[in-house]
């Protein structure tokens, strides 16, 4: 099949869905088609009352005034229908399409948290973005075009076709004549402009992905003068896509003109054509007036059907690309066996696990280990070597490719996750604050704490004296990452996870944002919160681990020693070479 075909077959897949966004809303969809009736009967009966108004003149002195008063009254009951049908009609579609767009955008925010962590890790949080907005908005726009002027257009065209047939039949088979020119000069503009909408939705998404991004780093593009080369490559998509839409928009802008001289053509011909019927006999002047001004009403449908066809290309481009974001498959559910974790005890064991992000390069190996609850393990070793990893396979935000790992004397997979991961607490080295008040981020994981609660935890993770320093204290609406420090947003996250009091925790260099003077007190309140929990603690400083019960080196895929500080020290093995790394230029 060829790549058009192929397209093709996609459009017709999405168009479908499409469609079955208003399968539930069958009632407004007829409202719609009759409303949609109602607009062009009125409209198309106008011509016929203004003929028949011209005919009650025949002459000077001849004006049959008693008919033409009945024809004035007519053309305005037919205004005034056709006016209350028009914007009822707006009003039903405008519904129809923005409740499409808000059903979309919601049900692709929802997939979003759906999705598995490996979907999110490789795809940009920007184009995500750009999908459930800029997608879903130009959506809408589509549909209300489509809504609005598709159906009103196609049956002005038909019932326009069988007045003038009922007036007559010879003129109307020269307007039927002509008719493909307008069709066919549609069609093959509208198929050539699908292409550049596609690529510029794909554009458009990828430049969006590279903003966030950028913006996200900013700090170290000018920390290392990348802002030229930054600025370059911007430059490149930003040209690309401004070509993709000149494209785009030269071959939309075709339309119109090229149909309004295939509409022209149809009115010269009707009126040449026209008068010398009218000449012979076959048609009244009012007739010919009334067949003229249909003319005119059935021209107007193809710029407007065209102007609908270029503008669902972009639609359909759009909608393809949500689509394609619903069509990820979801987190495997739990199993139907899953049970809800609840008082954790924090037995976790490990057992030949072995995991990769790629098939072809895998991160561990053949991890083997046993912790009882209440044991603090502390993980070590050079970046990369799979710590964190580790960690993501504790919480469950990736599965193991082989082997197990189980809590309580279950494997993970066995415990539903909101269970288990409501029974750990997490402290990571990139901190996340959303835009909330201060006391809404510290009780993201416990919503229900008040705020003498909240107050203490800070004060436990030596926070409280920065917050109260604040415009709004604990009531101070944070804008991201803006408004505090690393460390100060470090020390919320710390509160949070004190707040929570969880049954376990995991700290991944949970203080490699905090001076040295604030790590030493904060120390010791995570050393008062890991007091009888199962803690694993993932940091490169040992100073900060050497109090564990137990230390692991990991290294080539596996955990290479295990001990205590004093016996790894002794065993004079990868943690002594480690240790004398950091400490030996001081001693």
């Amino acid at each position: 099949m060829s790549g058009r075909g192929r397209a093709r077959g996609r459009s017709d897949g999405t168009v479908r869905r499409m469609v079955g966004l208003f399968a539930g809303s069958r009632a407004r969809l007829c409202a719609a088609g009759a409303l949609t009736a109602c607009v062009v009967v009125g409209t198309l009966s106008l011509p016929v009352l203004s003929g028949r108004a011209v005919d009650c003149v025949v002459g000077a002195g001849q004006v049959d005034f008693a008919g033409l008063a009945r024809e004035l009254a007519g053309i305005a009951a037919a205004l005034g229908v056709t006016a209350a049908s028009q914007w009822a009609l707006t009003a039903v579609t405008n519904r129809l399409a923005f409740d499409a767009g808000l059903e979309l955008r919601r049900r692709a925010f929802d997939h979003l948290q759906e999705l598995p962590l490996s979907y999110l890790d490789s795809h940009g949080h920007g184009d995500l973005a750009s999908r459930i907005v800029t997608d879903a908005d130009q959506l809408v726009n589509g549909l209300l075009m489509a809504f609005q002027q598709l159906p009103t257009g196609v049956l002005t065209i038909v019932v326009t076709l069988a007045f003038m047939f009922a007036l007559n039949p010879a003129i109307a088979a020269v307007v039927a004549l002509l008719t493909p020119v307008s069709v066919f000069s549609a069609r093959f503009i509208a198929t050539r402009s699908a292409r550049h909408f596609s690529g510029q939705t794909h554009l458009r998404g990828e430049l969006t992905s590279y903003v966030e991004e950028m913006v996200g780093g900013i700090s170290s593009v000018e920390a290392f003068s990348m802002e030229d080369e930054v600025a370059r490559r911007f430059a490149r998509t930003d040209a690309e896509l401004g070509q993709e839409s000149f494209k785009a928009v030269f071959f939309s802008s075709l339309v119109n003109p090229t149909t309004r001289f295939a509409n022209a053509l149809v009115y010269a011909a009707i009126g040449i054509f026209g008068a010398f019927v009218a000449m012979g006999g076959g048609i009244t002047v009012g007739g010919l007036s009334a067949f003229l001004g249909y003319a005119d009403q059935y021209a107007k449908p193809f710029n407007d059907i065209s102007g609908v066809a270029t503008e669902l290309q972009n639609s359909v481009a759009c909608a393809r690309r949500l689509f394609e974001l619903l069509d990820v498959e979801a987190e495997e559910p739990d199993s139907a066996r899953a049970a809800v974790l609840e008082a954790p005890r924090g037995e976790v064991a490990l057992e030949h696990v072995r995991f990769g992000y790629d098939e072809k390069s895998p991160v561990l190996r053949d991890v083997d280990l046993a912790v009882r609850p209440g044991t603090r393990v502390a993980l070590v070793g050079e970046t990369g070597c799979g710590k964190t990893t580790l960690i993501n396979l504790l919480m469950r935000f990736y599965d193991v490719d082989g082997g197990s790992v189980s809590v309580d004397g279950r494997d993970v997979r066995d415990w539903t996750r909101a269970s288990l991961r409501a029974g750990w607490g997490m402290v990571l080295q990139d901190t996340w604050v959303r835009r909330a008040t201060v006391r809404e981020n510290v009780a993201m994981g416990a919503p229900g704490a008040t705020l003498e609660e909240v107050r203490a935890a800070c004060r436990e993770a030596y926070a409280d004296d920065f917050v109260m320093r604040l415009p709004e204290g604990y009531d101070t609406v944070l804008d991201g990452t803006a408004s505090l420090s690393a460390g100060q947003r470090q020390l919320l996250c710390i509160a949070r996870v004190i707040l929570a009091r969880p049954s376990m925790l995991i700290l991944d260099e949970a203080t490699s944002n905090i001076d040295t003077r604030t790590e030493l007190l904060v120390q010791r309140a995570l050393a008062h919160l890991m007091e009888g929990r199962t803690s694993f603690v993932v940091a490169h400083r040992l100073s900060t681990v050497r109090d564990a019960d137990l230390i692991c080196v990991v290294a080539d895929g596996r955990i290479a020693e295990r001990g205590t500080h004093e016996e790894l020290l002794a065993a004079g093995g990868r943690y002594r070479q480690i240790y004398e790394a950091q400490f030996a230029p001081t001693l």
